[in-house]
Formats: C-alpha cells, sequence, structure tokens
C-alpha cells in the first residue's frame, strides 16, 4: 500500500471511531446500533476500495447502513 493511502484510510477510521465516541448509545436500540456501526464499516470500507473517493465513502455507508439496519432487525 502507499503511504498516502495508509494516510487516508487512518484519517477516515479516526473519524468513524470518533463519531462512534460521541454517540449516545445508551438510549439507542440494538438495531440503531447496528445501523450506525454497518454505516461506519461500510464508509471505511468504500474508503479503502475507492482510494479515499468521497463518492465511494458515501456509498459504502450507505449501503453498511442498511445491511446494518437489516441485521439489526434480525436481533
Amino acid at each position: 500500500m502507499k503511504l498516502q493511502t495508509v494516510g487516508k484510510f487512518s484519517a477516515v477510521m479516526l473519524l468513524a471511531v470518533s463519531a462512534a465516541g460521541c454517540s449516545s448509545w445508551d438510549s439507542m436500540s440494538s438495531r440503531q446500533k447496528a445501523t450506525v456501526t454497518g454505516a461506519g464499516v461500510g464508509g471505511v470500507a468504500g474508503a479503502a476500495v475507492t482510494g479515499g473517493s468521497v463518492l465511494g465513502t458515501v456509498g459504502g455507508a450507505a449501503i453498511g447502513g442498511i445491511v446494518g439496519d437489516q441485521i439489526g432487525k434480525r436481533q
């Protein structure tokens, strides 16, 4: 991996962890938690796959949120 790609991935990961830490997990249902987690993981994966593209990051977050919501529905 290029150093620039690792830097972008690290920045996105730091942002995702920071956003997760700021949210109020106690008042959220398990389905909501799964949706947020899926969006975070999807955003990081989308950024990694597309080389840090904004469209890839947002698309990955949207798809991850939908998948997380559906997984949370089953719990």
